[in-house]
C-alpha cells in the first residue's frame, strides 16, 4: 500500500503532461490496486489460499488511454500461461477490474463498465463454468424502479435479450461484457450483494424464457430533431449520408431515428447535445425544428396493456413497432 501511494506521489510532484488521458489513466488505476490489495490481505487473514495479481501485466491493449481496445489473442496467452498455473498453488486469485497495459507496459482503462468488462475478458481466456457479477439490485428488473412501480426480476434470459435491452438503455450489464461470454456459451449471473443467497438473473444462450415478462426501458429529457431539405426534396441516401457525418463531427449519439418522404428524425438526450450546434452546424442547409422535454420508452414483448400503462394522460408524437419491440416518443399532456 505504501508503494502505491508514494508512486502516486512522485506522479504528483512531475510536472503534468499534455496528454490528459494518458494522465488520467495512470492515476485512476492505482484506486483498483489499492482496494484489491485491501480484499487479498483480508481473505488471506481470514485463513483462505489466495493470491493477487497485476491485471496491468494481464490484459494487453492498444494505446487508446481510457477507453482501451483488448488484444485478445496476446490476452489470452498472457492469463492462460499465467493464472492458470498459479491455481496449481492456491485457491483463489484476486485481481483488478477496469485496467490493463499497452505492449510498453503503459497503464490504461478499459472505458464504462470496464471492470464487468474485465470478468467476461477473464472467463473468455480461461474457459470458465460461468461468471457472476455482484451488484446492488436482486438481479436483472424489466424496469428502473424510479420510474415504473412493481418491477418484477427477469429470472432467465438469453445474451441476445439482454445485449437488445442494454442497447435500449437498461443499465445492468454492458455489451461488451456480454459478447465475449456469448461466444463461448459462459453463463453470468447478476446477483446482489445486499442479498447474497438469492438466485438473481441468469443470463445464458436459451431464449425460450425471454418472452415470459415485458420489460420497460424509460428515457427522459429527450430532444426530438427533425430536419427538413431547404428546397423540399426528398430526403434520400445522400442527405442521410450528409447528416449522419455531421451529427458524427459533433459527437451526438442517437436514441432513436425515422424518416419521411421529406423529413429524418433524431431523439437525443439534451444534456449531451448543444442545440445551438445543432443549429449552427445544419441551418446552412436544412431547416431544423426541435421539440423539448420529452420521453422515450421501449417495450420488450409489448402488448396492448403494456402500451396503454405508459401511455397513460400521454401526447405521442412518434411510435415504432417491430415483432417484438414498441418504442414511444411521448410527452404529458
Amino acid at each position: 500500500m505504501n508503494e502505491v501511494f508514494q508512486t502516486l506521489e512522485s506522479r504528483y510532484k512531475e510536472e503534468i503532461p499534455d496528454n490528459y488521458n494518458y494522465e488520467y489513466d495512470q492515476i485512476v488505476s492505482l484506486g483498483e490496486i489499492i482496494s484489491t490489495l485491501i480484499v487479498e490481505a483480508y481473505i488471506t487473514t481470514s485463513g483462505f489460499s489466495s493470491k493477487w495479481m497485476d491485471a496491468r501485466r494481464l490484459i494487453r491493449t492498444n494505446n487508446t488511454f481510457r477507453d482501451a481496445e483488448v488484444d485478445w489473442k496476446r490476452t489470452e496467452e498472457l492469463i492462460r500461461t499465467t493464472v492458470l498455473p498459479a491455481f496449481d498453488q492456491t485457491d483463489i486469485i484476486i485481481t483488478q477490474g477496469f485496467i490493463g497495459h499497452t505492449p510498453e507496459l503503459l497503464t490504461t482503462t478499459l472505458g464504462r463498465e470496464g471492470s464487468d468488462f474485465t470478468a467476461g475478458i477473464f472467463a473468455y481466456c480461461l474457459n470458465a463454468e460461468n461468471v457472476t457479477i455482484w451488484k446492488d439490485v436482486p438481479g436483472m428488473l424489466n424496469a428502473d424502479p424510479k420510474y415504473f412501480d412493481n418491477t418484477v426480476k427477469l429470472d432467465k434470459i438469453s445474451f441476445s435479450e439482454a445485449i437488445e435491452l442494454s442497447y435500449y438503455g437498461a443499465s445492468v450489464i454492458h455489451p461488451k461484457t456480454l459478447k465475449p461470454l456469448q461466444n463461448k456459451n459462459i453463463s453470468l449471473f447478476v446477483k446482489s450483494f445486499v442479498d447474497p443467497q438469492a438466485e438473481g438473473t441468469e443470463i445464458q444462450s436459451s431464449g425460450e424464457f425471454d418472452h415470459l415478462v415485458p420489460s420497460f426501458i424509460f428515457k427522459v429529457n429527450q430532444l426530438l430533431i427533425s430536419f427538413r431539405t431547404r428546397d423540399f426534396s426528398f430526403i434520400v441516401e445522400s442527405h442521410l449520408s450528409d447528416i449522419f457525418n455531421r451529427l458524427a463531427e459533433i459527437g451526438a449519439k442517437i436514441n432513436l431515428m425515422q424518416n419521411s418522404a421529406l423529413s429524418f428524425s433524431i431523439l437525443v438526450d439534451t444534456e449531451k447535445v448543444n442545440i445551438e450546434t445543432i443549429l449552427n452546424t445544419f441551418q446552412s442547409d436544412y431547416e431544423v425544428r426541435y421539440n423539448e422535454g420529452l420521453e422515450l420508452v421501449t417495450i420488450r414483448h409489448y402488448d396492448q396493456a403494456t402500451i396503454d400503462r405508459v401511455t397513460v394522460e400521454k401526447d405521442i408524437l412518434l411510435e415504432q413497432f417491430s415483432r417484438q419491440t414498441a418504442r414511444i416518443v411521448m410527452k404529458d399532456r
